[in-house]
């Protein structure tokens, strides 16, 4: 498979760059990993990435393994479903919801809050009480982000309305709730697999810019590519100060372990697919983003293969890692 997509990627190169012969010549002299080297350089630039995006719809992120996306907002309830068609969002359903009481973010167990934030959709629950309606679909929160910053609680769903039809709360404990019709409408259009659900405080909702999404596409090239080299005063350049792994370790000692690993320059071979970059909303203006992605690791010392998160800052036209798993 990595032979087809180095082919795929020759073949793209030639056929976009028809009259520069340096790709004939870089090809000549260094074959194919040549090539290869060649693209992840292309890769690791802006430009590259706010010209591939032109054509795709991206006020709500990048996306490559997701087809459908709720967006909330908690100061007029509201909970909306885009569709992802031909590289554009499409409004499927529009309605109104019911959430928790307590603006701002989600803290503790019991606070009244609809978290701010990025969510999955874990599970599709059914049998449950009759107070949440004909079924619900459950969120990952806490998510990692909310977990190293000591945000507690469960069970945020997004829930149907009493059967019995008694619904006398204004509000909901957290969940995001709906009315039944409309929940049962969803469910014909969503797998909730590849499906994801933003939650913001307001409706004045900032879109996503190409150029932060090109800045980013870019710095995450370049951070594996540091990875793989064993660059470690590179790789560590994209790390914040305020940088804590999922185990809780902080950015000083983070930071001597990598270098530590870097020492024995190891041979990596690192692929990033099903890359999904989603903006995170908070409270205090940071311009956060999710990057999701599924990595295939291979060293002598070790091997990954699975799905992998970040969570980055984009200041000054930089990307700065403040949480990963």
């Amino acid at each position: 498979m990595k032979i087809i997509r180095i082919l795929c990627l020759c073949l793209w190169a030639v056929l976009a760059h028809a009259d520069d012969l340096e790709w004939i010549r870089t090809y000549q002299e260094g074959g194919i990993k040549a090539i290869e080297n060649k693209i992840d350089s292309i890769m690791q630039t802006p430009s590259y990435w706010t010209q591939a995006l032109q054509e795709k719809d991206t006020r709500f992120g990048y996306y490559e393994h997701l087809k459908y996306l709720f967006i909330a907002t908690k100061n007029e309830p509201t909970l909306k479903l885009y569709a992802l068609e031909n590289n554009q969002w499409k409004e499927k359903i529009s309605t109104t919801s019911l959430v928790g009481s307590k603006g701002g973010h989600k803290e503790k167990e019991g606070d009244l809050a609809t978290p701010i934030g990025v969510y999955t959709l874990d599970a599709r629950l059914t049998n449950l009480d009759q107070y949440y309606g004909p079924f619900a679909f459950t969120t990952n929160y806490p998510n990692l982000l909310d977990r190293l910053q000591h945000r507690t609680g469960n069970g945020i769903w997004i829930h149907g309305m009493p059967l019995d039809g008694n619904r006398k709360d204004l509000n909901t404990r957290g969940c995001i709730a709906i009315e039944n019709d409309t929940l049962a409408n969803i469910d014909k259009i969503i797998n909730h697999k590849n499906t994801l659900l933003i939650t913001y405080e307001d409706n004045k909702i900032k879109e996503v810019s190409k150029e932060d999404l090109g800045t980013l596409l870019a710095a995450l090239n370049a951070w594996k590519q540091a990875w793989k080299v064993n660059d470690i005063d590179k790789y560590l350049g994209f790390y914040g100060r305020d940088f804590i792994r999922f185990d809780g370790m902080l950015y000083d000692e983070f930071t001597q372990m990598k270098r530590q690993i870097f020492r024995k320059n190891e041979r990596k071979e690192i692929a990033f697919s099903d890359i999904n970059i989603s903006p995170y909303p908070n409270d205090k203006n940071r311009n956060l983003f999710k990057i999701a992605f599924f990595e295939d690791y291979k060293a002598p010392g070790y091997t990954f293969r699975g799905p992998k998160e970040i969570y980055v800052e984009l200041k000054d036209s930089k990307m700065q890692i403040i949480a990963e798993r």
